[in-house]
């Protein structure tokens, strides 16, 4: 009996919260097939006889240079692109914990715990595997710490997994608190030479763009130039300029304006934004980046062998496969026996194992930060590129074939929550649950 008081993880949240993460997880799906087109195309094309046009496109430089802009086409990908990536996670998070199920800190936890967990073991992992490597190659440790949801999604949709609502809403919100902890590493660890009077300078645009999407004002004429200044200031500061999508993303409120002035709940402008953006963050901005990123001249199986002679390649691959799943998994039956909660009903450890190796799949800021750790002049810099391949790629295989496993008890969950006999448009369990709205 005692057991039937305890506190369950992964417990189905609320419907209304079920359908809105359904539909971003859908739009991060057509994303992440498009990421490994993009990624296939980049690949063949740099190893074909018609690379050089590959790596001059990448190389090709454009913009105003007064403005310190004049940047390679992979530049403007990596720091203008992603800076709109970045920009749909700072939404994403926000409303998580505005007004979302993990404003509860009791469901909350359970996800931050994974994610940190999912940051600091595959850290100390990469660096005990390269401790006598010194301090240059010290400099990737950061590489195998973030989790692509798009590319996973992917895994998942070619696999054709019906995930229990739980651990999809577990696998986004890990994936944008991953994001989060990512930022904060390339802010914090991965700085440029700082200019402080434009980081200064940045707050004016920002603030600017704050006070309009406040007073609920979403005028693009406004909005955009005011964006634009602020990622361009933090380009020229020294900070790395995605840092800018997540401030900006963070400026924007969740909650609409009540009549009366107060705010109430509901979807309110940073919902709209994420419907506008969103799109063009997965289907565009992503694929694009890992285009441009993803193209390594991998020189045949000489090649591959000296790729994985390297131990920077070496601490990445285990780092993905073996430091993401003993972090996430490690940390989330940590929780179980510090809170002596359990798992919800109809789930097994095994779900929760799948989970973690899924998210071993570390491929878009994972390559950003390769390039932020080694110039392309460096001999880790391909053979990062060619660990973080083939670490997502294990990791997804290895995932996929315990997730696959499970997929005929999924369909039965997948089938009770949807559900509906009453026909009142929300289907029982949620009900049941006291989770109906």
């Amino acid at each position: 009996m005692k057991s039937a008081n305890r506190p369950s993880i992964f417990s189905r949240g609320s419907y209304g919260e079920s359908v809105r993460i359904s539909a971003i997880l859908r739009s991060e799906t057509v994303g992440g097939a498009l990421l490994l087109a993009a990624t296939i195309i980049a690949l063949v094309w740099a190893n074909s006889p018609w690379a050089d046009g590959y790596f001059s496109l990448r190389d090709f430089r454009i913009g105003p240079e007064a403005l310190h802009l004049n940047l390679s086409l992979g530049t403007w990908a990596a720091d203008g692109l992603l800076a709109i990536f970045f920009f749909v996670a700072g939404l994403e998070l926000k409303r998580e914990f505005v007004a979302g199920d993990l404003r509860n800190p009791a469901r909350a936890i359970v996800p931050i715990t994974a994610a940190v967990g999912g940051v600091i073991v595959p850290a100390a992992l990469f660096a005990l595997v390269n401790l006598s490597a010194g301090p240059e190659v010290l400099k990737g440790w950061a590489i195998p710490t973030a989790t692509d949801i798009a590319f996973a999604l992917a895994v998942l949709a070619v696999i054709s997994t019906h995930l229990p609502s739980a651990l999809r809403t577990f696998l986004l919100t890990l994936a944008v608190v991953d994001d989060l902890i990512a930022i904060a590493i390339i802010a914090v660890f991965y700085p440029g030479e700082m200019h402080f009077q434009f980081l200064a300078l940045a707050l004016l645009p920002l603030l600017a763009f704050t006070w309009l999407v406040q007073k609920r004002i979403h005028a693009w004429y406004l909005l955009l130039p005011l964006a634009a200044a602020t990622w361009a200031l933090v380009h020229a500061s020294g900070v790395h300029a995605t840092v800018a999508g997540v401030l900006l993303g963070f400026a924007v409120p969740v909650l609409r304006s009540a009549k009366n002035g107060g705010p109430e709940a509901g979807p309110g402008l940073a919902e709209h934004f994420e419907h506008l953006i969103r799109p063009v963050s997965a289907g565009v901005a992503v694929p694009l980046f890992a285009f441009f990123s993803a193209g390594v001249a991998l020189g045949g199986l000489a090649g591959l062998r000296s790729a994985f002679t390297d131990s920077v390649a070496i601490g990445i691959v285990v780092a993905l496969v073996a430091g993401k799943f003993i972090g996430v998994f490690g940390s989330t039956w940590l929780i179980t026996k510090t809170t002596k909660a359990k798992l919800d009903d109809g789930l097994k450890w095994v779900d929760v194992a799948g989970l973690s190796l899924l998210a071993g799949v570390g491929f878009t800021v994972s390559l950003l930060i390769s390039e932020l750790s080694f110039g392309s002049d460096s001999p880790h810099y391909s053979h990062a590129k060619v660990a973080i391949l083939a670490g997502s790629v294990l990791a997804a295989l290895l995932a996929a074939v315990v997730l696959r496993s499970r997929n005929r008890h999924y369909r039965k969950i997948a089938e009770l929550e949807e559900l509906d006999e009453d026909h009142d448009g929300i289907p029982d369990v949620f009900q049941q649950d006291g989770q109906g709205r």
